[in-house]
């Protein structure tokens, strides 16, 4: 089941069209990536199911019904920029926001608790939130974000300002959260923390939804059909194209000993059955798996066959 279905969604401002004929649907209890190239229609989206802003065309559809003003209790949405009232005490501002969610005072202190104890910053109560880290506000504003429990989840870079320890932190009470069934929209750059926590994806560019799907489907599709070998026991026989009709040797590690290493793709008909029979038959198989496209790949390589060149480093701009 569906948890949110954009369908068709265009959005304009003064002549710019950030999202032209956009829709995704987010399964129930998944970890959604949201991804693009800065300046591709994330956060337009985003806008627009948190109601801030309303499409022009389309509609989105929150359980199956338009998303409508008493969904907003339901949803958990946090901003990449962050926003909390530098002046105000921490645990005043958090108890404040709480409120606004719906949460009696006492509901609201009763949950409080139990996160600053979890994330062990019981001590920060009392502090002003421009005494505050970037990290240590991000971790308040994580807190406030999801302490009504929201069906859904909406994280545009939840790990921005956070050290590697803290990172882990969050990505394990982001999980944890999946488990027990809330559904997370995950808006990133970082692509390793994609292929680590996402079950599907959707790659927005210039408006448009360019690659949509499981990220095990998507890689499958991208796949180069190459393979990493190692055999033992070869009684020194070469890999060699001459020798290996329908198989590309892209390249050959030599020989040690009486062991290979090598990358192989396949041509042709050929699948892996066919070449994994050939190495039994050339010597004993000691390595044998798919070289997989990374999500970092099959972006760029996604967003320049839309015509447009990026670099890796644009990623994390």
């Amino acid at each position: 089941m569906y948890i949110l279905n954009a369908q068709h969604i265009v959005k304009r401002y003064h002549g710019h069209t950030a999202l032209d004929d956009v829709s995704i649907n987010v399964l129930e209890g998944s970890v959604f990536g949201l991804l693009g190239p800065n300046g591709a229609g994330k956060t337009s989206l985003i806008r627009i199911i948190n109601q801030i802003t309303g499409p022009d065309e389309g509609q989105i559809l929150f359980n199956g019904e338009p998303l409508q003003q008493k969904h907003t209790s339901q949803i958990g949405y946090l901003p990449e920029e962050r926003g909390l009232y530098k002046k105000m005490e921490v645990g005043e501002q958090a108890l404040y926001l709480a409120r606004l969610k719906g949460l009696s005072r006492a509901d609201a202190m009763q949950k409080l608790k139990y996160w600053f104890e979890k994330f062990e910053i019981q001590g920060w109560w009392k502090k002003k939130v421009e005494e505050l880290s970037k990290g240590m506000a991000q971790k308040i504003q994580f807190i406030v974000t999801v302490l009504h429990e929201p069906k859904l989840l909406i994280l545009d870079e939840p790990f921005s300002g956070f050290d590697p320890i803290n990172a882990n932190l969050i990505k394990n009470e982001i999980l944890e959260l999946q488990q027990k069934g809330t559904t997370i929209i995950f808006s990133t750059h970082n692509m390793s923390s994609v292929e680590e926590m996402c079950s599907h994806i959707a790659l927005i560019h210039r408006a448009k939804v360019i690659l949509e799907g499981s990220v095990s489907d998507i890689q499958k599709q991208h796949s180069s059909q190459i393979y990493e070998v190692g055999l033992s026991d070869t009684n020194s026989i070469k890999l060699s194209n001459n020798l290996w009709t329908g198989y590309e040797i892209i390249e050959n590690k030599g020989v040690e000993g009486n062991s290979i290493k090598a990358k192989i793709r396949l041509l042709g008909e050929n699948n892996a059955n066919d070449l994994l029979r050939l190495l039994v038959e050339t010597g004993n198989v000691s390595l044998f798996r798919e070289i997989v496209p990374s999500m970092n790949e099959i972006f760029i390589s996604s967003v320049k066959l839309s015509g447009e060149e990026i670099s890796a480093a644009s990623l994390t701009e």
